[in-house]
């Protein structure tokens, strides 16, 4: 093979080597981050993909601190749950996937609550009036904070949860640090209740 046949064909595969270096480089969040600037419709729901992402402990980032009013009106803050593991569900009540997801996230929060892990819902839309009468329909025995009016709340999340992406679960281990996220609707309860026993089983 002459020369200048050797050079572009290792220029070939370099070029293919850079494309599939930057194509593992886009992911979820990528995708994320695009419908978000594109922004949707239904209300501004945007789908996830169901997808579920772990990150081990050594990539954890900083812990997730926040502090915001609950339907009920009490405040709820990120020290209530102190060296606990928390399950961060991000809703609405017109949200389709958010209702069919409802069951499933009450029933693997009875499942882990005796493990010592606690769930919190972050209302992203609704008044205390319909997140109370989503809760009751549902079910839900898990407060939830009131974000749409809350910029320092919404601030709070805003490294892992594009809110015009609901629903999004996110799961806190003791040192408060995103350890799990779902991108769309929790569908396997297992799954879930799997991700969550192993971190409360983690040593802090």
């Amino acid at each position: 093979m002459t020369r200048p046949k050797l050079a572009r064909l290792a220029a070939s595969l370099l070029a293919l080597t850079l494309a599939v270096g930057l194509a593992a480089c886009g992911g979820t969040n990528d995708d994320l981050a695009n419908q978000y600037k594109q922004g949707g419709n239904n209300n501004g729901y945007i789908s996830g993909d169901g997808s579920v992402q772990e990150i081990a402990v050594a990539d954890r980032g900083a812990t997730v601190q926040f502090s915001g009013t609950a339907v009920d009106g009490s405040t709820i803050t990120s020290a209530d749950y102190a060296d606990k593991v928390l399950v961060l569900n991000f809703w609405y009540a017109q949200c389709g996937p958010c209702r069919a997801e409802a069951p499933t996230l009450e029933s693997a929060y009875q499942a882990v609550k005796p493990a010592g892990a606690d769930f919190l819902g972050v209302n992203i839309y609704d008044g205390p009036e319909g997140a109370s009468a989503f809760d009751e329909k549902y079910g839900i025995s898990y407060p939830s904070l009131l974000a749409k009016d809350d910029a320092d709340l919404k601030l709070a999340f805003a490294s892992w949860t594009p809110l015009q992406s609901v629903p999004i679960t996110l799961v806190l281990d003791k040192q408060g640090r995103v350890a799990a996220r779902f991108i769309g609707r929790v569908e396997s309860e297992s799954i879930l209740k799997t991700i969550i026993n192993d971190v409360v089983s983690e040593n802090p």
